[in-house]
């Protein structure tokens, strides 16, 4: 038998997908804490430990791994204006498989140098500027960063005609720093994959190496890259076989929405409003999670809509989520816990494929009215993936999205409106991505298996 390990180090488990290359089937599945704090190959042991239960001994031939562990890659981002530069910056972040914490725009303040600082970022990514165009921003912003105590590397995707001096700027000051292409050369093109390569290698040396899965590395073959970026590549592989598609992955924290898809509009005679889209996009709700950031759904959702989706009182919603932030870790146990919790799953959701999605408005011009579409057009998406523990566990996980998909809270967003639902429900998408990098046509396959058969 020719099997391959896959490894998820997560922030709150280590998950692990065993698969026979040569029977091109999944062996087993089986996850464990992470233990981070302590050494991430005792975590590791424990849930090999549970694979081998049901799986039987394996002799691995190979090992591969990915991460986000720690919490991901804490990015803060600044550019030219929020509309433009700073925008395309953040999406090269996002792609890359960070978390933006913050971006800002034209000219860094000494307030905003003080609030970097203490945010503690793990990497900075300076932009500003087309090619050939303005220059003062990205020089400016590389003075103020440069008497920073250099604590973070600092990726230039700024206009080329600067580049060079910014770097010799911040060099000069002991930063690292590390120069790729602009992220927006011409205005209005986006040139994001020469920025998302150097992101996700250092997201490999900073994050997985400086913050402890170095004591697994002996472990496996390869780390290969963040686990959003291998869910991204997951997806992709398996658009190409089952067309435009996206998926949520919704979690404890944070709750990570994808489409691949052009999201050109649908209707004839709409004009485009803002950057092009990239075919594949994630966004990170950073204040909407099922557990640490459950209060975060109630704010852009409103206790009274939680109330009516679940069928119970305002007050017992409020009580619910005080025991959640009391105890991150319980679980529902009444009905009408599990009522609640199916509620603010379907409002995390909502609220997610809403921020992730476009916009359609009506505008008055001389030639009458109009429509105007900002975003993706995402409403003829047929399938929506679902993964994360939250709605695996719940066992309703359909319907708590198609609930999320039938709200009428903004019938201007250009969401997903009645897609298939297919879950993940063994959590390979990561592993499938990983899979991918060395058999892309068995990851293909197993996928298609595993959400269509």
């Amino acid at each position: 038998m020719n099997a391959i390990l896959l490894i998820d180090f997560g922030s709150t488990y280590t998950k692990v997908t065993a698969v026979d290359a040569q029977g091109r089937r999944i062996l087993g599945h089986a996850q464990s804490y992470t233990t981070v704090e302590e050494d991430v190959s005792l975590g590791l042991d424990q849930a090999l430990e549970i694979l081998a239960r049901t799986a039987g001994p394996l002799d691995f031939v190979q090992r591969y791994a990915c991460s986000s562990a720690a919490g991901g890659l804490r990015m803060i981002a600044s550019g030219l204006v929020p509309s433009l530069t700073a925008e395309a910056a953040k999406r090269a972040a996002l792609g890359a498989g960070a978390k933006v914490i913050r971006t800002y725009a034209y000219d860094l303040t000494p307030a905003d140098i003080r609030e970097i600082l203490s945010l503690r970022p793990d990497i900075f990514l300076l932009c500003g500027g087309t090619d050939g165009g303005n220059r003062e921003y990205a020089l400016n912003n590389a003075r103020a960063l440069a008497p920073c105590a250099p604590s973070f590397p600092i990726v230039l995707a700024c206009n080329r005609s600067v580049s060079d001096e910014c770097a010799d700027i911040l060099k000069g000051a002991g930063h690292e720093v590390l120069s790729c292409e602009n992220v927006m050369p011409t205005f209005n093109r986006l040139n994001v994959e020469p920025c998302q390569k150097v992101i996700r290698e250092v997201f490999l040396r900073r994050i997985i190496f400086a913050k402890g899965l170095s004591k697994a590395s002996q472990l496996v073959s390869g780390i290969l890259m963040p686990t959003p970026a291998a869910v991204m590549t997951a997806l992709e592989l398996l658009s190409t076989e089952l067309g435009e598609l996206m998926a949520v992955d919704l979690g404890g924290a944070t709750t990570d929405i994808y489409s691949i898809s052009k999201g050109l509009p649908t209707n004839q005679g709409t004009l485009m409003r803002g950057l092009p889209e990239p075919f594949a996009k994630r966004t990170v709700e950073g204040d909407i999670g099922m557990r640490y950031s459950v209060r975060g759904i109630l704010e852009a959702a409103s206790t009274q809509e939680a109330a009516i989706v679940s069928g119970q009182s305002e007050e017992a919603v409020l009580q619910w989520v005080d025991r959640i932030q009391d105890q991150p870790g319980i679980l529902a146990q009444s009905p009408e816990e599990q009522q609640i919790d199916c509620a603010l799953a379907a409002l995390a959701i909502e609220t997610g494929l809403i921020r992730h999605a476009g916009t359609l408005e009506q505008i008055y011009t001389p030639m009458g009215l109009v429509y105007q579409q900002t975003g993706k057009d995402l409403t003829a998406i047929t399938r929506l993936i679902l993964t994360g523990g939250a709605l695996v566990h719940m066992g309703k996980a359909e319907e708590i999205a198609h609930r999320a998909m039938s709200s009428t809270r903004r019938p201007d967003s250009l969401m997903p409106r009645d897609a298939q639902v297919l879950v993940d429900r063994r959590y390979i998408l990561s592993a499938m991505g990983l899979l991918s990098q060395s058999d892309p046509d068995l990851a293909k396959e197993l996928m298609i298996k595993e959400f269509l058969i």
